[in-house]
């Protein structure tokens, strides 16, 4: 959080989208946020048009596929320390959500990936400068952040299991 307020300190507001795409350490944590945290679980199911063979299993025809995003994100064949929110291992990365990068696909790819990712990913960048460069946030009764619940409930869209609770206070 402080490398992220630091970052925005050097920026003048109001942001724009200019702006938010200077900022390198934001975008990272927005990236290792949906890395760990997808908004969906499965990307819509696939059908095998032909039996095929992928990676040594034989999918027969007219197969439903799911893929799970949520496990490749947690993957340690292509995450280093994959449980560990670390937004520095997309500092100087190339791996973009935009569909092309098969380890990290939040919002799918190919014909189906989410039609409002690149408008949907600007507001949540300028949502969330704004809200970290205007609140110093704090958990109730000063809890530890490491203490944090981050449990999950499976269903077409990931929730926390516990509701997060922060506590905002206007910068003055």
């Amino acid at each position: 959080m402080n490398k992220v307020v630091e970052e925005l300190r050097t920026k003048e507001t109001p942001f724009s989208e200019q702006v938010i795409s200077q900022l390198p350490y934001l975008n990272a944590c927005f990236k290792e946020t949906l890395r760990l945290h997808p908004p969906a679980p499965f990307l819509l199911p696939h059908f095998a048009p032909e039996t095929c063979e992928v990676m040594n299993y034989t999918v027969p025809k007219n197969s439903r596929v799911f893929v799970n995003v949520w496990a490749i994100g947690r993957d340690p064949t292509f995450w280093e320390d994959p449980l560990l929110f670390k937004p520095d291992r997309f500092l100087g990365s190339n791996l973009e959500f935009k569909g092309h990068d098969f380890e990290f696909l939040p919002f799918g790819s190919g014909r189906r990936i989410c039609p409002g990712l690149m408008m949907g990913s600007k507001q949540v960048l300028l949502i969330m400068a704004n809200l970290v460069r205007f609140f110093d946030w704090s958990l109730p009764n000063n809890d530890d952040p490491g203490d944090l619940d981050m449990g999950e409930r499976l269903g077409i869209t990931m929730q926390k299991e516990q509701p997060l609770l922060l506590i905002p206070k206007i910068k003055i």
